[in-house]
């Protein structure tokens, strides 16, 4: 951080941001210089970040850039309604496992009765959702194709009141998911909960 700070003085970087930091890594790097935003994962069937990054990043005014806020794919359909490709790297995330879908499949008919009553797609309804957890969230769904590119957009125009935002939530009950967020097990050490960088000694920064 102290090196990064060096080149936003310098005039070469206008802004620093997180990757999946943990919460004390975060504190102690906007203490050096402060963080504009934090990319993290965050949609409806991963919410891990709610209780302890989110209000650290909102008590220091950082943004906060969700990544997959399609569940991978899976609230636009993946693996329920759209085959995946034999090449796809979905096809050994374990959600998407035989057993894990099945119950996960459940999950999606849950969100996609939702978007029909409030006229519009479960992809787009997913989005929604994270869009409006508020006006520091600027979310990032990836798509290769200008039909989903279209759809995403189309997120924008669905208003949901607090009650609707509080229906989706509970549509997705964490404790209904199957499966872990990531690949494989030894992944879930590459996320926030095991993110601390070492402290700042005579031999490294923060």
């Amino acid at each position: 951080m102290g090196e990064l700070k060096k080149l936003v003085e310098e005039g070469k970087v206008k802004y620093i941001g997180l990757s999946e930091a943990s919460s004390d890594t975060i504190r102690r790097a906007h203490a050096v210089h402060p963080i504009s935003a934090v990319q993290i994962e965050w949609s409806l069937w991963t919410r891990d970040i709610e209780e302890e990054i989110i209000p650290l990043c909102r008590e220091l005014g950082i943004g906060i850039v969700p990544y997959s806020p399609l569940g991978r794919g899976f609230f636009g359909g993946k693996g329920v309604v759209e085959k995946l490709p034999a090449d796809s790297f979905l096809n050994i995330h374990p959600r998407y496992q035989a057993e894990n879908l099945e119950k996960n499949k459940k999950i999606y008919e849950r969100i996609e009765n939702l978007g029909k009553k409030h006229q519009c797609s479960p992809a787009q309804l997913a989005l929604a959702w994270v869009l409006q957890q508020g006006n520091d969230v600027v979310p990032i769904p990836g798509t290769t194709k200008i039909k989903n590119l279209d759809q995403n957009i189309g997120a924008i125009a669905v208003r949901l009141e607090e009650r609707d935002l509080e229906e989706v939530s509970e549509a997705v009950p964490i404790e209904d998911i199957a499966g872990t967020r990531h690949f494989i097990e030894i992944h879930e050490k590459d996320t926030w909960k095991f993110a601390n960088t070492p402290p700042k000694d005579s031999s490294t920064s923060a």
